[in-house]
């Protein structure tokens, strides 16, 4: 027997809620000088009804780059502005949904 989703009443297996949260979604993705000199990519406004891990491991493994989160904030290590719109597009999200700032 399959589990049921809290939010939507469906199976696991058929629940639309992490899509409808995607389409949702009011991205920012900005770039901030740390410590000596290196460069950070801020991917800000992804709520809790998406898999934020799961988008921080996926964006990790396509940029080749170390990143963490701390809140609803993604931080990758390097310069990845352009690169990032193009991966979240292929994971679902709606390129007018993401603002660059």
């Amino acid at each position: 027997m399959s589990k049921i989703c809290d939010k939507c009443g469906l199976p696991k297996e058929l629940c639309v809620c992490e899509i409808i949260a995607k389409e949702k979604e009011k991205i920012k993705i900005s770039t901030t000088r740390r410590r000596f000199g290196k460069i950070t990519t801020l991917v800000e406004g992804i709520s809790k009804d998406v898999n934020g891990k799961k988008i921080m491991k996926d964006l990790k493994a396509k940029l080749a780059c170390g990143g963490t989160m701390k809140g609803n904030i993604i931080e990758l290590q390097g310069d990845h502005k352009a690169k990032v719109k193009d991966v979240l597009i292929k994971m679902g999200f709606s390129a007018d949904q993401i603002e660059m700032g």
